[in-house]
């Protein structure tokens, strides 16, 4: 579905939905004691502190974007990497006029192209109240590499999503994944997930794992976590200014007997029109992204840099965002 993640996606996204901005079912309620809101989808509990996380990039990048109209914006990004394919991409974006609230209209319609003919692409639209379906497609080669469909239900205190990824009727093979999140008080969600998967490279034709979830939330500080048969995988985060943000992630896995913990931070310096994100990991990989914005210039600067110490490896990364 400037900021550093325009730099590494060919397109830059329409304004996400965000947890309060699906339209309430009519007849809904709140408790009379505490405001219950709806908690979002549960895919996104660990969405507030990965934002944080700096998304690195390596080579040079430039990207031009220029909106056609209130509705419709188009792009063109020239990437020059030895770690990712290079050359260049076109991207479009359409936001619809059906108006969900002041910062949120559908349907939306995103994709990138390249002059090879592979594709991404992905349609969001608000169907009724409440109800909203997602489907995200990717051709490769000539060929449907991911085709994945996702509704969504936003209840008064809970979401119920359900996903298909890559179905085969043929061959009887592809993904279900289920969601669930209930909000027990205003500030405590727990929720649930059922992933089964299905097809001949599955050892026994077939396997389901189901995880349980829980998320925290007070004014400035959100804690997450899931843990099922596939491992843990908790976070934290924490606003500890209205210039630092800092989050901690930790995912582990028994049965490949692995683990990585993570520490990410932002500075927003708006006077200075610089945005500064960085990270260190368990594995002593150290990355940061820098973003200053080139006033009067209609120019974005980005720079990024990554360094793994264990394997004595460095990427650095230039990218220049015009519009």
């Amino acid at each position: 579905m400037g900021n550093v993640h325009a730099y590494s996606a060919p397109a830059p996204p329409p304004p996400p939905p965000s947890s309060s901005s699906y339209a309430k079912p009519e007849g809904s309620s709140t408790g009379t004691t505490e405001e219950v809101e709806n908690p979002g989808p549960l895919e996104e509990i660990h969405t507030k502190c990965k934002n944080i996380f700096p998304t690195n990039f390596e080579g040079a990048r430039v990207m031009l974007t220029r909106g056609l109209s209130n509705h419709f914006q188009i792009s063109h990004t020239i990437n020059m990497s030895s770690i990712t394919p290079s050359g260049y991409r076109f991207g479009a974006t359409y936001v619809g006029t059906k108006q969900i609230s002041a910062s949120e209209a559908y349907p939306i319609l995103l994709g990138d192209i390249d002059p090879s003919g592979n594709l991404n692409a992905t349609i969001i639209h608000q169907i009724c109240s409440g109800f909203q379906a997602k489907f995200g497609a990717q051709v490769q080669n000539s060929k449907f590499t991911v085709g994945q469909l996702t509704m969504n239900y936003k209840g008064s205190d809970y979401t119920a999503s359900v996903t298909v990824a890559n179905p085969d009727i043929i061959s009887g093979s592809g993904v279900v994944v289920l969601h669930y999140l209930q909000a027990v008080t205003s500030r405590l969600a727990l929720g649930s997930e059922l992933a089964y998967q299905k097809g001949p490279g599955i050892p026994g034709g077939e396997i389901a794992l189901l995880s349980a979830a829980a998320k925290y939330t007070t004014e400035n500080t959100q804690i997450s976590g899931t843990i099922g048969v596939s491992g843990v995988h908790l976070c934290y985060y924490q606003k500890a200014s209205s210039q630092l943000q800092i989050g901690v992630e930790l995912e582990a896995n028994p049965r490949m007997q692995e683990s990585v913990a993570s520490i990410g931070y932002q500075v927003d310096l708006p006077k200075s029109e610089v945005v500064f994100k960085g990270h260190v990991d368990s594995n002593w990989s150290v990355g940061a992204v820098l973003e200053k914005k080139l006033s009067p210039l209609p120019f974005t600067l980005a720079l990024s840099g990554l360094i793994n110490h264990n394997k004595n490896q460095f990427r650095l990364g230039v990218g220049i965002l015009i519009g």
